[in-house]
């Protein structure tokens, strides 16, 4: 959604590396180009103009002028004024002092209210809790059946006394959820509330309605970022009519500009607490400003994609990889199968890679990537027999067709894999023996350039040879171990001897960052990963 946002601001902040120091003109055009690319992006007016503000006043004083990088600093201040306007801080859900809990949806019809209460409802179900799924939408054709269905995927059952289409008392219905809760043990109720395609004096009086009648501890306006400039609007009249504690933004996934997602916070100041960011029940989570601010200025969005792999890996899972990429065995077509699956439970291989520092500039490549390939190369390996996948080698002209046929690919594709397969697992083996990746470090293998990776890879494997000239080679030796002994003498003990072709010395001699080796190297024995 912040895609053409994110661009102009990259483009902009890269007219400002390389300068020394920052003139005022420098200020004025950055902020110019800032203001643009906000107004392109269908932010409020008033929240660019306070926007621009800040980062003008900032950006004169004294952290840009005595900053050793001030286009670095620039962009920390723009940084740090998104997260503001987003937000600020991260809000959680407030859990009432007695159990149950009751969360409101408002919103207008076709904001994606129905959809989001399941969503809610998974995603409270996986912190131990009890959700129970009101129907209250009594209105709209189907709206009732619709959240039964929603339900039923979510694993959540649904409180649902009224057929609806015109038929029953909402304000009935989520008053007696509340006793049924309580009897049923359900510790949180989301009420899914009739919306309308605008806003107008009976949806507001029925929204307030509910209102008084379960006084809820958490009001959520479902607004669909998509409407652009209007969700400002909108937001704001249900602010005035029914008043509500956060903001839930839907469709974060779709095209548009985002601008309703920078406004809504700055012009209501309520903070928007959840972000749905696409069509799956699993597409849902807190809206972390810091992080949505990372996003826009391509800074990526690591800590999210971290909390995913999380909640997906099952631990038996990652302990049984972990335990057979350590062994002495070789990588097979079985593992490389698991690992696949194992990441595409992540989601979409594009949105992964849109998570790291930097993707921005590479958004047309990642936008060719087709999850369908992994599908194709899944089909091929599940098209072997289990002796061609733990040895490959054994795959023949005539097993190759038979794997092509098998899996409806081409003779092409299977030899594609199977070569590229090979290489990955000499990677595998030349990582296990401790030899380190080849072309490492700086990666020149990586583009295609093999001569050279190989190249620099045996020169790394050579290391120093000793010359025959007997007075040289001595002379070599006895330079080497004067050299032994200075290490010593500053780092208290002699730096540690790497495998040839790690580290860039040569003899496998590598070069550390200041801190490392001898007594200041740290004590990692008892590091450990967090557990999920």
């Amino acid at each position: 959604m912040f895609e053409t946002l994110s661009d102009r601001l990259t483009s902009v902040f890269s007219s400002l590396r390389g300068k020394g120091r920052l003139s005022e003109e420098d200020i004025n055009a950055t902020a110019r180009e800032i203001r643009l690319a906000l107004l392109e992006a269908d932010v409020a007016l008033p929240v660019v103009r306070e926007f621009i503000s800040r980062i003008k006043e900032r950006a004169r004083g004294e952290e840009v002028s005595k900053a050793l990088n001030p286009a670095q600093q620039v962009i920390k201040i723009v940084n740090e004024e998104l997260v503001e306007i987003l937000g600020g801080e991260t809000r959680q859900i407030r859990f009432g002092k007695t159990p149950p809990t009751v969360i409101m949806l408002a919103g207008l019809q076709g904001a994606g209210k129905t959809t989001l209460a399941g969503k809610l409802a998974k995603w409270l179900a996986a912190d131990r809790n009890t959700p129970l799924l009101v129907a209250a939408d009594l209105q709209r054709p189907n709206a009732v059946t619709q959240l039964q269905v929603v339900g039923e995927r979510a694993g959540t059952p649904v409180f649902a006394p009224e057929p609806g289409n015109g038929v029953g008392d909402p304000v009935d219905v989520a008053r007696e959820s509340i006793e049924h809760a309580k009897r049923n043990n359900h510790n949180v109720v989301i009420i899914d509330t009739a919306g309308r395609l605008g806003v107008d004096t009976e949806m507001m009086r029925q929204a307030a309605d509910i209102r008084d009648a379960v006084n809820p501890d958490e009001i959520l306006f479902v607004v669909d970022a998509m409407i652009g400039q209007d969700a400002v609007n909108t937001a704001q009249a249900f602010l005035d009519g029914v008043g509500y504690d956060a903001v839930a933004l839907t469709k974060l996934d779709g095209d548009a500009r985002g601008g309703a997602a920078l406004s809504i916070r700055h012009i209501t100041g309520r903070p928007i607490m959840f972000a749905s960011t696409g069509e799956k029940l699993e597409d849902f989570d807190l809206f972390h400003p810091d992080r949505m601010a990372s996003r826009i200025l391509d800074m990526g969005d690591v800590l999210t994609l971290i909390e995913q792999a999380q909640r997906t890996f099952d631990e038996a899972e990652v302990e049984k990889m972990a335990s057979t990429m350590a062994s002495d065995d070789d990588f097979t077509l079985d593992d490389f199968l698991q690992q696949m699956a194992m990441v595409r439970k992540l989601g979409p291989i594009g949105n992964l890679l849109g998570m790291m520092p930097g993707m921005g500039q590479m958004r047309e490549q990642i936008d060719g990537i087709d999850d369908k390939d992994l599908d194709r190369i899944q089909a091929i390996i599940q098209s072997m027999t289990p002796g061609e996948r733990a040895n490959p080698k054994m795959i023949n002209g005539s097993r190759r067709l038979r794997i092509a046929n098998g899996s409806g690919t081409q003779v092409s594709d299977v030899n594609g894999l199977v070569t590229r397969f090979f290489e990955a697992q000499k990677m595998m083996r030349k990582m296990k023996s401790g030899g380190g990746m080849p072309g490492m470090p700086g990666m020149p293998g990586v583009g295609g350039n093999k001569k050279k990776a190989k190249a620099q890879a045996k020169k790394a494997k050579k290391g120093k040879q000793r010359s025959g000239n007997p007075m040289k080679a001595r002379q070599q030796e006895a330079d080497r171990e004067a050299e032994r002994k200075r290490r010593q003498e500053e780092g208290g003990q002699e730096m540690p001897q790497l495998p040839p072709g790690l580290g860039g010395g040569g003899g496998g001699q590598p070069t550390l960052p200041p801190g490392f080796g001898g007594p200041n190297m740290p004590d990692l024995s008892n590091f450990k990963l967090p557990k999920k």
